[in-house]
């Protein structure tokens, strides 16, 4: 059996790595459950030829089996295991309810998950990218939610069809070196960082899901032309590629590189850590494609055998206690009604954000793939 990618790469075909993540047996509900449960496995995949592996590990922990009620459910995360993880602790705490999860890239979960069609282990998808999420959707692999979830959050931070819910916002921001840059000298676009006096001096996480979603509002906002002029152009200037956007904001406060594209929770986090860093966000004016609005979104698996639990588990993310979780802690915007924003950030509805459609982000999520690859910027 073979695992093919004819949009991503040319002729790629990889033996389908064998990856062990099936239910364990169903824990009785009256059992109170030690911890979440995390595997150990590993992701292979090709991209032109060039191979990954992501590595997920974690210990087991858990109580006795029980065939009364099933309170165990699969996610697949492609938030990272520091940002979901005490969230998904806590609803096994309220719940009962164990959680066994498998971290990657949202991008890679796609496709996996489209790979794995009906036969997938996951009951719950938690995405990164509303790209990643509409890839799925497109290809109906997503179950429709009920009202009681929809009804939470604003609709342009849902799907049009209701099969997928946002959880937190995030703005694309320029991040930059403020003992280096003054105000009053930063770029109003992120398409004149492709100009000569950036040469070398920004950084990018060219496969980072954030990265790649707003490649593809560029492609609809833009067009394809002047989107891969501003790819060829980012890697003739000499653009510094990253794994992620905390690299990114490292590299700054290290003097390594001016400015980079990241989400803005990612300095925040740095700042509150320490007081001291050199690095500020900057959010481009003028609806400019580089402040793009995106969404961590959740959804339930067409698949998927345990339909309420897993509608329990996207609803405790919209709770209040979840939504203040994630403003306080991660820096996150919270998108269920009657939840602030932290202070230092700017509302969301006082940021000129370009028009982008969230729900048509996954559409073209292998050509936008192929573009950045063809640019060169993946290495």
């Amino acid at each position: 059996m073979h695992w093919p990618f004819p949009h991503l790469s040319d002729q790629v075909s990889l033996p389908l790595p064998q990856l062990r993540l099936g239910k364990l047996d169903k824990p009785d509900r009256t059992c109170k459950p030690a911890a979440l449960k995390t595997f150990g496995s590993t992701l292979t995949r090709a991209f032109s030829g060039t191979l990954v592996t992501v590595l997920a590990l974690g210990a087991l922990a858990g109580c006795s089996s029980s065939d009364e009620t099933p309170s165990s459910i699969t996610v697949y995360s492609g938030r990272s295991e520091e940002l979901i993880g005490p969230l998904l602790e806590k609803f096994t705490e309220e719940t009962g309810i164990e959680v066994e999860v498998r971290y990657a890239d949202s991008p890679d979960l796609a496709l996996l998950l489209n790979e794995e069609g009906d036969k997938t282990p996951a009951d719950v998808f938690i995405s990164a990218s509303p790209g990643a999420m509409g890839y799925l959707d497109g290809n109906k692999l997503l179950k429709e939610l009920p009202e009681s979830i929809l009804d939470q959050v604003p609709a342009r931070f849902s799907a049009p069809d209701g099969t997928w819910v946002g959880i937190s916002g995030r703005i694309r921001t320029l991040v930059y070196n403020k003992n280096e840059v003054k105000t009053g000298e930063l770029p109003q676009s992120v398409f004149d960082l492709t100009d000569a006096k950036y040469k070398g001096k920004v950084g990018i996480a060219p496969t980072n899901s954030s990265f790649v979603d707003f490649v593809t509002a560029m492609r609809e906002i833009e067009g394809d032309a002047r989107t891969q002029k501003w790819l060829d152009g980012m890697k003739a200037n000499g653009v510094k590629t990253y794994a992620d956007n905390t690299s990114i904001v490292q590299a700054i406060n290290r003097g390594e590189v001016t400015f980079g594209l990241v989400n803005h929770y990612y300095n925040e986090i740095a700042k509150a850590a320490d007081p001291n860093v050199v690095s500020e966000n900057f959010i481009f004016p003028n609806r400019d494609v580089g402040a793009l609005i995106l969404v961590t979104a959740a959804a339930v698996m067409s698949a998927s055998d345990e339909v309420d639990p897993s509608e329990q588990l996207i609803d405790f993310l919209l709770t209040k206690e979840s939504q203040t979780f994630l403003a306080d802690d991660e820096f996150e915007y919270p998108l269920a009604a009657g939840v602030k924003p932290p202070l230092n950030l700017t509302p969301l509805d006082e940021i000129e954000a370009p028009t982008a459609k969230l729900s048509s982000l996954g559409d073209e999520l292998a050509d936008t793939k192929l573009m950045i690859q063809k640019s060169g910027l993946e290495g």
